[in-house]
């Protein structure tokens, strides 16, 4: 048991804690997260977390917050890809964080419906923040920037959210399909359909 209470400093053991909380929330939901099993983990006590973190809720509070930092930056785009590509790669490397992280990342999302004004606050920065970036690109893939693009692309991560998560209940398309159908809904809700097609056929030719 001595050899668990590692003496580390404040903000390593903040760091350590909140990496257990993130890997609980990995396959359990945020309700299910155990201080107590935290802190015997740490070789801590469940106080010490409090001290920390104000309480339990503070503590999932800055799990989550971690969580979509760590989405955020698992999916930056690879600037050495054509435009399109990078927005594949990067719903590649999203599909591949959610499938890993699903319980938590459920949390994350529904962290948006509940009573706690600062769940709800992670949940619109992390949206915010993936919609900026989308935002940054849309015009290097043919979509110039409008307030229809604006409003369009924040529908459209929200449909990639809520897609995502149906399809890990019930995974009826394969997962190339599944990319394939988040990929190009991204200019068929923002262009008209005019737009939308001549866009897909001049990247069939490229």
């Amino acid at each position: 048991m001595e050899e668990k209470r590692t003496r580390l400093s404040p903000q390593a053991r903040r760091a350590q804690l909140v990496h257990l909380g993130t890997q609980m929330l990995a396959i359990r939901s945020i309700d299910a997260v155990s201080v107590e099993e935290i802190a015997d983990q740490a070789g801590v006590s469940r106080g010490l977390i409090f001290h920390y973190f104000g309480s339990k809720q503070g503590f999932l509070l800055a799990v989550v917050r971690h969580l979509s930092q760590e989405m955020i930056d698992a999916t930056e785009p690879d600037p050495n890809l054509e435009p399109l590509a990078q927005l594949r790669h990067s719903l590649t490397a999203y599909l591949d964080y959610v499938t890993e992280n699903r319980d938590g990342y459920v949390s994350l999302l529904r962290g948006s419906a509940t009573g706690d004004a600062d769940m709800r606050l992670v949940f619109e920065e992390t949206r915010t923040a993936l919609t900026v970036r989308v935002l940054e690109r849309v015009p290097l893939i043919g979509i110039p920037r409008s307030a229809r693009v604006e409003l369009a692309v924040r529908g459209w991560i929200a449909f990639v959210e809520e897609t995502v998560i149906t399809w890990l209940r019930e995974p009826e398309l394969s997962r190339e399909e599944l990319l394939e159908l988040l990929n190009w809904a991204l200019p068929a809700v923002a262009l008209n359909p005019q737009d939308a097609l001549a866009l897909v056929a001049a990247t069939a030719h490229t």
